[in-house]
């Protein structure tokens, strides 16, 4: 059994390089301040909340090690994608931490994988810079946040995208920005921001691309969703019942909930009661370890933990462990 982590973040070294020399990294200018500082870009400052985001190779292997996680799947921490950048810029981002991340995953023998992160700002710029990075590269697909500079995933415009990225096979991550997302408008007290609009977002996503139609035009393409989703599985009925109810509003052939099985689902999720309802509502060949190292305290690990869930079979446990990622990110 090879214990696979679909759900790991990093910080390229480049942007600790720039922080050193006091230069900005791709537009981010970085602010000192308490333990790492903040990074300053597009009106929004980003904390570095875990000391972990400037582990080594060798230090992340370590911490690997102590978790039983024999792979983890590294992406941007989804602060830095910089959709808000100008094309070039962008672009220039992008395949400075595709190339620095290729070369981590190429140091570290097997125990990491990669998902680029792209300049989708710019459709085209995006699906070149997916093709390099899965065809040249060796990343498995791409890391992208919930929204583009407030352009939703239906738009017919990602559809050449998504057609790209079924033809390679690539797999989509999709994970929302932490605390600068839709719910810090409303509210910034409680951590509500992070708690509860996270999985907002997931749902918000999910339910767009299901209700959209992109697995219906893109039948083979391969997404996951980060926190399992967040509530979409048990918002689904809702919105099915919209599309009954309301023709006018149909964007699919079939209700949008009829494709939940065909994403998956990562196990970042809040208790065992909802991991349950979660398997038993898309299948446990559709739900994968994640772990969002080094943001969510595990005790004392994702693998532990999952291998302590008594509502979970065996066989359930080795397939969200490793089967159903070895199979989806050829990883052996």
């Amino acid at each position: 059994m090879k214990t696979i982590d679909i759900h790991a973040h990093i910080v390229p070294d480049s942007m600790w390089r720039a922080i050193e020399s006091k230069q900005d990294w791709h537009g981010f200018r970085h602010e000192p301040g308490e333990g790492f500082g903040t990074m300053f870009a597009n009106s929004q400052r980003t904390e570095f909340s875990s000391k972990k985001l400037r582990y080594t190779l060798e230090e992340r292997i370590r911490d690997m090690d102590e978790q039983k996680v024999d792979v983890q799947v590294l992406s941007i921490h989804t602060p830095f994608v910089g959709y808000h950048l100008e094309p070039q810029q962008g672009l220039a981002l992008a395949q400075d931490f595709n190339d620095e991340l290729s070369s981590t995953v190429r140091r570290a023998n097997g125990r990491l994988a990669g998902f680029a992160t792209l300049p989708v700002q710019v459709v085209g710029l995006a699906i070149a810079e997916l093709e390099r990075a899965v065809t040249k590269l060796g990343l498995k697909g791409a890391s992208l946040d919930t929204s583009v500079n407030g352009l939703q995933w239906d738009e017919p415009a990602f559809l050449p995208f998504f057609k790209a990225a079924e033809q390679l096979g690539a797999v989509l991550f999709y994970h929302p920005q932490p605390r600068n997302n839709f719910l810090v408008e409303r509210i910034k007290r409680h951590g509500l921001n992070n708690s509860l609009g996270v999985i907002l977002d997931d749902a918000i996503v999910t339910a767009i691309l299901l209700a959209g139609g992109v697995l219906e035009k893109c039948p083979d393409l391969k997404i996951c969703i980060a926190h399992g989703g967040g509530p979409a599985c048990m918002t689904m009925s809702r919105i099915d019942k919209n599309w009954h109810d309301r023709p006018n509003t149909r964007g699919t052939q079939k209700p949008p909930g009829s494709y939940l099985n065909k994403l998956y689902y990562d196990t970042v999720v809040g208790d065992e009661t909802t991991l349950r309802f979660l398997i038993d509502r898309v299948g446990v060949d559709r739900v994968v370890m994640g772990s969002d190292w080094p943001f969510v305290p595990w005790h004392p690990s994702p693998v532990k933990w999952l291998q302590d869930r008594e509502t979970l079979s065996a066989d359930e446990k080795e397939k969200i462990l490793w089967k159903n990622l070895s199979a989806l990110l050829d990883i052996r």
